[in-house]
């Protein structure tokens, strides 16, 4: 069976929603928010102080 390229590591709300997604190949983490069901989702890299991607070390 394959490996999920995106895991869910974080999750916070219910109807106003963040979550954290890490890509399993790269390591690369994204956020990802929901304002209701109406009105969208975003999804964007999470970034670090200095502005680059967080990267979570991946095997």
């Amino acid at each position: 069976m394959a490996k999920d390229r995106f895991v869910e590591v974080y999750s916070q709300g219910i109807i106003n929603v963040v979550k954290v997604i890490v890509d399993t190949e790269t390591g690369v983490n994204y956020v990802l928010g929901s304002h209701n069901k109406q009105t969208g989702t975003g999804m964007t890299v999470l970034v670090n102080q200095d502005g680059k991607p967080v990267v979570t070390p991946v095997n």
